[in-house]
């Protein structure tokens, strides 16, 4: 049996698992959380899970769509949930495609039920909104039971990444260093050893405050996925169950470029809205003062633009995908090149 297995009464927020989480073999279903709603006065909330296990072993938690409009990670992790047999694996993998399924279902960042934003909204509340109850049965129900968790980003509807993987600097080394080298193991073309400028209420916290590994991704994004990001997922996805010990094999590595994000001087915000006008693309070299993009007025001729400065030097790592910017908007993302590490 599996370490935490059975579920902790008080502690499910009124949603329970249509499949058993223990049990060996592959089990696929739903969380339902009960939704009374205008067009369905007794209808549910049913977030898709498969759970795969074969004997003891540690247990992955992969999950995708912590925000709606993002696809890399449900791509990926649907053709896992179909394809993984357990004689491939040692120990248990969690998949949650689609994490937050309301979002996911509207193609939407946040909830369209409560508005939440769910990556902001852990550890939640068994009591609270949709999207707290449903923070709060992963909070308390799956994330103590996992060893490694993996969550999908990527920049959704409004933002575009060069695709990496991603660990926190976080309080405990020991644990930093765990996360850094299931980062590393991931192998995505980027790695990225990140400072969160907004860390309160993430999925990412959550999982660290308890003590587990934890690789986050940022794979691309402009609504949409690539043939290319989502093959970056998919071979992430096993180099990381290789890594954890639950399937055999040797790691799948090509060349990562080492990037670092120490503080806020990284991020660019447009400090005027209208028309944007970028001046060096993704992955380009920018030096510390550099003008990165020019916002012109988008309601006027003859008005020169303001321009947008790197505050550090780097590369372009991630941009704004409109058109058009309003006041506050982030525009940039230049992270610090560290070096690219030996292979093997």
């Amino acid at each position: 049996m599996f370490l935490h297995d059975a579920p902790r009464a008080g502690g499910q927020g009124m949603i329970t698992p249509t499949i058993p989480l223990d049990a060996q073999g592959v089990h696929h279903g739903f969380l339902k959380l009960p939704y009374s709603r205008d067009d369905s006065a007794w209808g549910s909330v049913m977030t898709p899970i498969t759970v795969i296990a074969n004997g003891d072993g540690p247990t992955a938690l992969l999950t995708g769509a912590n925000h709606g409009d993002e696809y890399e990670g449900p791509v990926a992790l649907q053709e896992l949930a179909a394809t993984l047999q357990p004689d491939q694996i040692t120990g248990r993998v969690i998949i949650l495609p689609m994490m937050n399924l309301p979002a996911f279902a509207a193609g939407a960042r946040c909830s369209p039920i409560d508005g939440a934003n769910m990556n902001r909204s852990f550890p939640g509340r068994a009591d609270g909104s949709v999207t707290q109850k449903i923070c709060h049965y992963i909070a308390t129900e799956l994330v103590p039971v996992a060893d490694i968790v993996l969550d999908f980003h990527s920049g959704g509807r409004t933002l575009d990444f060069l695709p990496f993987a991603a660990a926190h600097i976080l309080p405990d080394k020991v644990q930093e260093s765990a996360c850094m080298a299931a980062m590393q193991a991931f192998n995505a073309p980027y790695s990225v050893r990140m400072l969160e400028i907004d860390a309160v209420g993430m999925f990412d916290t959550e999982v660290e405050n308890q003590g587990k590994t934890f690789v986050t991704t940022e794979l691309g994004g402009a609504g949409t996925a690539t043939a290319r990001s989502v093959a970056i997922a998919r071979k992430g996805i096993r180099n990381l169950l290789i890594h954890s010990g639950i399937m055999p094999g040797a790691l799948q590595l090509g060349p990562t470029v080492q990037l670092d994000m120490p503080d806020d001087s990284c991020f660019v915000f447009a400090q005027h809205a209208g028309l944007i006008d970028y001046l060096v693309d993704l992955g380009d070299a920018v030096n510390q003062g550099q003008p990165i993009a020019r916002i012109w007025p988008a309601d006027r001729t003859g008005v020169p633009p303001v321009m947008c400065h790197a505050a550090c030097t780097g590369i372009l790592t991630a941009r704004h995908v409109p058109g058009l910017v309003k006041l506050g908007d982030f525009v940039a993302l230049v992270a610090v090149v560290t070096g690219t590490p030996p292979q093997g």
